[in-house]
């Protein structure tokens, strides 16, 4: 770890910290993004019932939760649901890919803006990091790289401004989508506003190590989200979690060597949500098994 980098993880301290109290401890939560086809009431009612402690929403244009969809009463109901089902609200997913054009990038700096205004109306005591992958393609880094970073640092500038960390998510299918290139990249940004989402299924099935790969990237992170990974005549494709091969008990004793107190979410792939015969109840249901009986033994 450079100095730089160690410099401005020690400015940023505990971060979410900086706009919400850390949590005593980690929670196991579900993402909407896997339950578009439910109201957003219903879909929160499912996740509590199961025994989920958090949820994240899927803020993206034309879905359930897209802040401009929601009126002041649905805004309020929201806030009263998360309440009365004792769910925390962990996340707000957004998708933002940087290789856009300067008036699209504009415009996705106005979404940060009204997640980030949603976020506090509906969890004011502990604001939602605001999370989304970057786009891009496999093997282009450095030739986005120059552009990703100016366009973060606006992004970083909204993060102040509306005291909402942001979240990045590395993904195997864009240009962010190594290690090592992640690290130099969170080293030129404001680390008080620009953090990482850990997802472990986007190095699964490659060169890297569960243990080795949290150790250079648990430090950078705010936000965990979990699916598995299998190999398909040599493609990758997203599963549930507990369908691959990801020792959970490890996973989360890992967690807690590396003093995380976030969520775990589950994330279900657009791969398996679009696919024919998907039942959102029996995703949450299945994973909630596994993650809860793997984060018993691990302690």
């Amino acid at each position: 770890m450079n100095r730089r980098l160690f410099l401005s993880l020690a400015a940023a301290g505990a971060t979410t910290g900086l706009f919400a109290q850390t949590p005593a401890k980690s929670s196991l939560g579900f993402s909407l993004y896997g339950m578009r086809s439910l109201p957003i009431d219903d879909a929160l009612a499912a996740c509590a019932k199961i025994g989920y402690d958090a949820v994240e929403l899927a803020v993206m244009p034309d879905w359930p939760a897209d802040p401009k969809k929601l009126s002041k009463d649905d805004r309020k109901r929201i806030r009263e649901r998360l309440a009365e089902h004792k769910l925390s609200l962990s996340a707000l997913m957004e998708n933002l890919p940087l290789t856009v054009s300067d008036a699209e990038h504009a415009t996705q700096l106005d979404r940060l803006k009204r997640a980030a205004e949603l976020g506090d109306e509906l969890s004011p005591k502990h604001p939602p990091v605001i999370e989304t992958i970057l786009g891009g393609k496999p093997g282009e880094w450095a030739k986005v790289r120059e552009v990703f970073t100016k366009r973060l640092n606006d992004w970083a500038k909204v993060s102040l401004e509306s005291k909402v960390v942001i979240a990045l998510k590395p993904h195997r299918f864009g240009a962010l989508n190594r290690p090592d290139d992640v690290v130099k990249l969170l080293a030129n940004l404001d680390a008080k506003a620009i953090r990482l989402a850990f997802d472990w299924s986007h190095y699964e099935q490659r060169e890297w190590k569960l243990a080795d790969t949290m150790k250079q990237l648990m430090p950078l992170s705010v936000f965990v989200h979990v699916k598995d990974t299998v190999m398909v005549k040599e493609q990758a494709k997203f599963v549930l979690p507990g369908e691959g091969s990801t020792n959970y008990a490890e996973y989360f004793k890992l967690l807690s060597e590396h003093n995380y107190r976030g969520c775990v979410c589950v994330e279900v792939s657009g791969q398996v949500s679009n696919a024919k015969g998907y039942d959102p109840l029996a995703a949450a249901k299945s994973t909630f098994a596994a993650l809860s009986t793997a984060k018993q033994k691990s302690q």
